[in-house]
This record gives C-alpha cells, structure tokens and sequence, in this order.
C-alpha cells in the first residue's frame, strides 16, 4: 500500500478502493463540505476576475513568465482582479503583475509537488485541502479566462470549463488562449478529428481566442465589457453573502455523499467514457460494445457516463454478458439521459460532483474518442497520476486514428518544447486499435496488483 502523504485525496480513494471498495467515511465529507462553504464565500468577495492558467514550470527569464506578468498588470489597471492557483510560473507571473499595479491578486493555493508555497504576489488567498475543490474554484465562472503553455493540470481546467460553456452550465465569456506555437496544434487535433466527426460543434471552437501577445489579451478581455453574468455555476449561487450559506451548497454535499454511497462496493470495475456522437451503426459503438462484453467475461464492472452512444454500447455489451453495468449521468437542461443497459445508476446535478464520482479510481479507463468531457475526464485522470493523487493505473486510448494527433502535441509540444510535463509523464497512457490488447492491459495490471491485495 502507498504511504499517505500530506494534502492527498484521491490517494485516500484509491486505498480503500483497493481494500474494500468502502468510501463511507463522514470525516472527508465535513472536511469537504468545509472547503466548499469558504471556498464560495471567499469567491463571493471577488469581483471582476479574469483566471489566469498556465503551467508551474514556467522560469522567469522565458517568454510566457514575461507576457503573463504583463498581462496581469494591464488588466489590473483595468480594474480587473487577477485570479490563479497562487503557485509558481505563469501563476506568480499574473499575480505579480496585478501586485505591480497595485491591484488585486488572488491565489487558491494547495500543496503540489511544483506548488510547495504560495508565491509572494498574492495579495489575498485561501488554502485548501483537496484537489477536487481547488478546481472548482479555479474553474469557477469568471470575468474571462486566460490559458497560457501548461501541463495536463492546465489542460484539463480548459477543457473543463469549455465543456461547462458547451453544456450551459456556464456563461460563454472570453476564452483567450495565449501563445499560437502551443494552442494551434491542440486546435488543429480538434477539428480534424472532433469537429470533422460531428463530435464538437466548430462553433464552440470559433468563440476561442488565440493571441501572441499582452496587448492582444487585453483587448479581448476588455471587448467583453464588465458584465460577467451569472449562469448556473456562478459562485453568487451558492452562498447568500451572509452569515448562512446557500442551500446549493447543501445540494453539492447531498450527491457527494450520494455518490460515495454508490461507489461503494465497486472494486473489479473499468471505466469507459467517450462520445455520445455516434449510431449503432459506427465502428466505434461495436468496438464498445465487445469492450463491455469482455470485461464482463472477465469479471470487471463495467462503469459508464450512462447516456448514449459509447457509454450504451459498453453497458449493452456488458448487460447482455451476464455483467454488472453502471451509469453516472449528469442532468443537462433539466434532462435525465440514461441507456436501457444499466444495472444500477445514479444521476448528478453538478458536473463536478459528477466527475469526482466518475474519476475515483477503477482497475483501468479506457477513453474512446470524444469531445470535451471526454477530453476534460482524460486530463484529470492524467494529472491526478502525475501529482500522485491518484495510483498509477492503465489509462488506454482506443483508436490510434484519432488519437495520433493528440499524442503528437503531448510528445512534442508538452514533453519536448515546453518541457510542461516530465518524459514519463508522457508514457501515462497507452494507445490501441483492437479491444483484446485494451483487455491484456487491463488483464495484466490486476495480475500484477493481486499479490499485495488485502
């Protein structure tokens, strides 16, 4: 078993995964329940902010660090208030430009294995303990959001938050991609690959704005007047700005609760995600479908998002086999969509409650092609593994056609331009094109993990 080390959470989860499957245990959820309460009444003090992401690694004499503190000046004139996880690289650079402007600079700080201390710009912070929350708050509805060169963590708070614009659960305000050498070939996998296949709407992709310079994200910034507007997940929803917090937030710690409930017990199961996008006719759905079937076969779970197109053909592949077949959905436009293929399932609100449920560690994830959610539960998956927050476990790719591309950017651009991630990091997942290596994978990690199981 690994050692616990100090600030983790999904290492907690996977432990007791391993051990019983039991994740019933009423200190983590006060705790929870705690940060959530500070965290959006903290949020609530905060106006006009622009979220600035970007990658830790980010040393002061390159280009980005330098852009990044020029940015957060500009705005910060502006009146705007610079928000970022508090940590080194592009964070200290915003932060330090806002402080050089003697405007507000905002940190949401936890401890990070390149986020030791919150850097010395930060003019008002608050700590917290779990990565969960951290990103909610960080990927809160804000003024704009600047995304700079980053890592998987950086990447998955984008694409978490355009899969919020694109479900409704957010207001559309600028997004502003800075550096072209970076941003470009992520764009180019999208469109060639998602968009092409009715995956993505290109329209989603238009509304982005990519810029090279501070000047350039100043005015973007600025072209969306001061009215931030409030949607669905706007922190002025869930606390009153008094002494009382919302009943929302009541609500946030009801599914989480709920979904630990349903996590429990579950210890043999797989995770598959992908596209709703596709027919009972596409390759893509029958591939799946044999998936679901033989990880039943084999005796995993076979554990969904439960709606259509790939998650109904796992489920239905793993149903007709005799195995069990679970959905965690998420209510979209006041609309349930479930599969006729599940055995149990549960549905959230909260796309974030939603997703912790949906990443707590399985015996493996295997991600079929998708669009945003799909791409935003890889990058988390990826980052919990690479910041130790999650057991390293097999994370496959299924169809190198469509993949190809996404693993070019994170090999050249991520791991060999922008050293934003470390080489073995970039060996995290695996990519295959046939279902029986998917399962040897699968098949041979728990072989591997069976003599040190309790």
């Amino acid at each position: 078993m690994p050692k616990k080390k100090e600030g983790m959470s999904f290492v907690d989860f996977s432990e007791r995964l391993n051990e019983s499957g039991n994740f019933r245990e009423p200190w983590r959820i006060f705790r929870i329940m705690s940060e959530f309460v500070e965290g959006y009444q903290f949020l609530s003090t905060v106006k006009q902010e622009v979220t600035v992401l970007g990658s830790a690694r980010t040393k002061k004499d390159t280009k980005y660090y330098k852009l990044a503190r020029e940015v957060g000046k500009l705005l910060a004139k502006d009146g705007y208030t610079i928000m970022t996880g508090g940590g080194p690289g592009i964070m200290e650079a915003a932060n330090r430009g806002a402080k050089d402007a003697g405007g507000e600079s905002i940190g949401i700080n936890i401890q990070l294995p390149f986020e030791q201390t919150i850097n010395p710009f930060v003019t008002k912070s608050i700590n917290v303990y779990y990565f969960f929350t951290r990103k909610v708050f960080l990927t809160s509805p804000a003024h704009s959001f600047l995304y700079f060169p980053g890592g998987y963590g950086t990447l998955d708070e984008f694409f978490e938050v355009v899969n919020h614009m694109d479900l409704g659960k957010m207001c559309h305000v600028p997004t502003i991609l800075v550096g072209p050498e970076y941003w470009n070939p992520l764009l180019e996998f999208l469109q060639n690959e998602a968009c092409s296949r009715g995956i993505i709407d290109q329209k989603e992709v238009e509304r982005w704005i990519v810029v090279d310079s501070a000047k350039q994200a100043q005015k973007a910034v600025k072209a969306h007047g001061k009215e931030a507007g409030v949607c669905e997940l706007s922190p002025s929803n869930f606390h009153s700005g008094q002494a009382d917090m919302d009943w929302r937030v009541f609500s946030i710690m009801a599914e989480i609760v709920q979904g630990f409930e349903f996590l429990t017990g579950l210890v043999e199961d797989v995770t598959v995600l992908g596209t709703r996008s596709i027919g009972t006719e596409s390759p893509y759905y029958a591939a799946a479908k044999d998936l679901g079937k033989q990880l039943a076969e084999n005796g995993y779970a076979t554990v969904t998002g439960g709606a259509d197109g790939i998650a109904e053909a796992a489920n239905k592949g793993a149903m007709t086999a005799g195995g069990e077949s679970y959905g965690i959905g998420l209510t979209v436009n006041n609309e349930q969509r479930l599969n006729d293929y599940l055995n149990k399932s549960i549905m959230f609100k909260f796309p974030f409650t939603r997703k912790l449920i949906v990443t707590a560690p399985s015996k493996a994830f295997v991600f079929f092609p998708g669009g945003f959610g799909t791409m935003h539960h890889l990058l988390e998956v990826l980052t919990l593994i690479q910041t130790g927050k999650m057991q390293k476990i097999p994370i496959i790719l299924y169809d190198s056609a469509f993949w190809a591309p996404f693993n070019k950017f994170i090999e050249q651009v991520l791991n060999k331009k922008f050293h934003t991630i470390s080489p073995s990091d970039a060996s995290l997942y695996t990519v295959v094109d046939d279902i029986d290596d998917a399962m040897k994978i699968i098949n041979k990690f728990r072989k591997k993990k069976s003599p040190t199981k309790k």
